[in-house]
């Protein structure tokens, strides 16, 4: 399948959406090198301001009104003050803050899928660029841990790490961070933990919240999303997991095997959610390539195109509709939803505020461009307004997205392609 690139480049009169080929975007001279004394880590934050002489912008779906844009053009976004924000909401939920501990692990050796019919195999997965070893399998070592990221049961997150036996001890080497989708766990995505050790990185991998080993049957995630809504003191969707990467970052940081400047994250779905939303919290998650994740959750309620997206994790939006004495789910149960169990996930926080927040760190968002979960007509803004924030700190190339014709809402191999060659890229 072909593949063409969705650029949306700078405004001016308004903002158009060009087919390209991904050629556009050659390698050119990045101002995130791999090693630079001069560049302090964590990256400083970064004010950007988003302005624009259009009147209106036109998708395929609908078009934003003047004063409407006008009040997002003109809205200031401070990367640092907005990061700060965010992190007071995860913190207003947690459990109890700890000490970050680490405890062993054993294998898991039967992984808990929370679907009746669970799949075993993924095609994507299994393509994923791996180095041609022979005896692959018996040169990898797996490391298994707990980190206790906070007080309570679910502050016990499971971590898998799979590297080569024999690379050198005394080398620092880059690390890349991989999120489960929705309903799977860490176990499931050890294709590409394999693929990317083979090639030279230390590999990790976590089970989300309410998921894997920190789930105890195939309802469990539901069951926590309900509660979320019913009690408002957790947030299980992404939100809670986030907390956790940040953890995860103070770990591997402090790793004599990792170094620190070199650790990546993606994910699939739900997963590419996480890797965003952590790259939005984190700066020490340098390069970031969120697969089938990046959505306008507003956007969506505004444009009526939520649909698809809470079919994902429907029953809360039913025990929320039922709760609001309503006959149906409609956009105001969604808003209400989202509201409740994820601050600000359809307000200050969405794409278009958290996406241009990433800057100037390399971002790869690799979507479908019929994928009805992640409507590709709502990323205009966050995707202009991105470009516009890595074109002000110098470095446009470190930005791209990429919408794959004819597909929905599913990885393939050319995304996990992709996104296998952003790495290589910035971290090696």
């Amino acid at each position: 399948m072909s593949l063409s690139l969705l650029c949306i480049p700078l405004i001016t009169t308004s903002i158009k959406i060009n087919v390209l080929s991904h050629s556009l975007f050659a390698r050119a001279p990045t101002c995130f090198p791999l090693v630079c004394p001069s560049i302090a880590y964590p990256p400083k934050p970064v004010r950007y301001k988003y302005r624009s002489a259009s009147k209106t912008m036109a998708t395929s779906q609908s078009t934003i009104t003047e004063s409407r844009m006008t009040q997002m053009e003109e809205e200031a976004i401070d990367a640092q003050k907005l990061r700060s924000q965010f992190l007071e909401v995860l913190r207003s939920r947690r459990s109890g803050e700890v000490p970050l501990s680490v405890e062993p692990a054993k294998p898991v050796t039967n992984p808990l899928i929370q679907e009746a019919s669970p799949p075993r195999f993924s095609e994507a997965m299994a393509s994923c660029p791996k180095e041609n070893i022979e005896n692959l399998k018996d040169l990898l070592q797996e490391e298994n841990l707990y980190l206790i990221t906070e007080g309570g049961e679910q502050g016990r997150l499971p971590v898998l790490i799979i590297s080569m036996k024999e690379d050198n001890k005394d080398q620092k080497m880059p690390a890349v961070v991989f999120l489960h989708s929705t309903n799977k766990c860490k176990e499931w995505v050890r294709p590409l933990l394999e693929a990317y050790a083979s090639r030279g990185y230390i590999a990790i991998a976590i089970d989300s919240r309410y998921h894997g080993e920190r789930a105890s049957s195939i309802t469990t995630y539901k069951e926590a999303l309900i509660s979320s809504w019913k009690k408002g003191d957790t947030m299980p969707f992404i939100f809670d997991t986030v907390w956790d990467l940040i953890k995860l970052a103070d770990y591997l940081t402090e790793r004599k095997d990792i170094d620190p400047t070199r650790i990546g994250i993606t994910g699939e779905s739900l997963g590419g959610m996480h890797a965003w939303f952590a790259a939005f919290a984190d700066t020490r998650y340098s390069v970031i390539a969120p697969i089938i994740g990046v959505q306008a959750f507003l956007w969506a309620i505004e444009n009526d195109k939520w649909q698809a997206r809470v079919d994902s994790i429907k029953p809360v939006f039913e025990v929320a509709r039922n709760d609001l004495g309503k006959s149906e789910i409609d956009k105001e149960v969604v808003k209400k939803v989202w509201d409740r169990i994820a601050p600000g996930l359809a307000s200050e926080f969405d794409s278009p505020y958290s996406i241009p927040a990433i800057a100037p760190r390399p971002l790869l968002i690799v979507n479908g461009a019929e994928d009805p979960r992640c409507p590709h007509s709502g990323l205009g803004v966050p995707c202009s307004r991105g470009y516009k924030a890595y074109k002000d700190a110098h470095c446009s190339e470190n930005f791209k997205f990429i919408a794959q014709p004819g597909i929905g809402h599913q990885m393939t191999p050319l995304m996990v392609k992709e996104a296998s060659d952003w790495f290589d890229k910035y971290l090696k």
